[in-house]
């Protein structure tokens, strides 16, 4: 080796004798390389690529589709939404509606009821009172009876009914 190097023998490829067989040999490979690259590699790579750029381009325009239907969808859930709250209010109007129809009802019912208890109060009170009015009278009566006998005075029934009778209508 030690040799070698004394004769200056160093990198085959930088031998100027062999340059022209090297370059020759680049050459064929560049072409080969190019050859096959164009006519195989390249058109695999073109291929995946346009598929790539296919399935992307169905891929937006379904997610475009997909917005749209999602859009429709809100729309027809806000609807629903707003129709299911009228619905509701139309409902509990309703049930106001019922339920202060019945409450006019009971409290009609309840009206009368009072309105019979208390003309059937009063009816008792008037007949409470006229024999109340008729127990004076007749309590007067008798009571004037026994005053008058024990003062020794004599009356008849007819004029000390009536004497009481006069004294109690100026009364009432």
């Amino acid at each position: 080796m030690a040799d070698d190097a004394a004769n200056g023998v160093g990198m085959p490829q930088l031998d100027l004798s062999t340059f022209s067989n090297q370059i020759f040999w680049l050459i064929v490979t560049l072409f080969v390389l190019y050859y096959v690259m164009s006519r195989v590699a390249l058109p695999r790579v073109a291929a995946v690529l346009a598929d790539r750029r296919g399935t992307i381009t169905s891929d937006i325009s379904a997610a475009e589709e997909f917005k749209l239907k999602a859009q429709a969808a809100e729309e027809a859930y806000h609807k629903a939404k707003a129709d299911a709250r009228a619905e509701a209010n139309r409902i509990v109007e309703a049930a106001k509606a019922e339920m202060q129809a019945q409450l006019d009802v009971q409290i009609a019912k309840a009206d009368a009821e009072i309105s019979a208890r208390t003309a059937e109060s009063e009816r008792r009170i008037r007949e409470i009172r006229d024999s109340a009015m008729e127990m004076v009278s007749e309590v007067s009566k008798e009571a004037t009876k026994d005053i008058l006998e024990a003062f020794g005075a004599k009356a008849d029934a007819r004029s000390v009914n009536a004497a009481v009778s006069a004294r109690l209508k100026e009364g009432a």
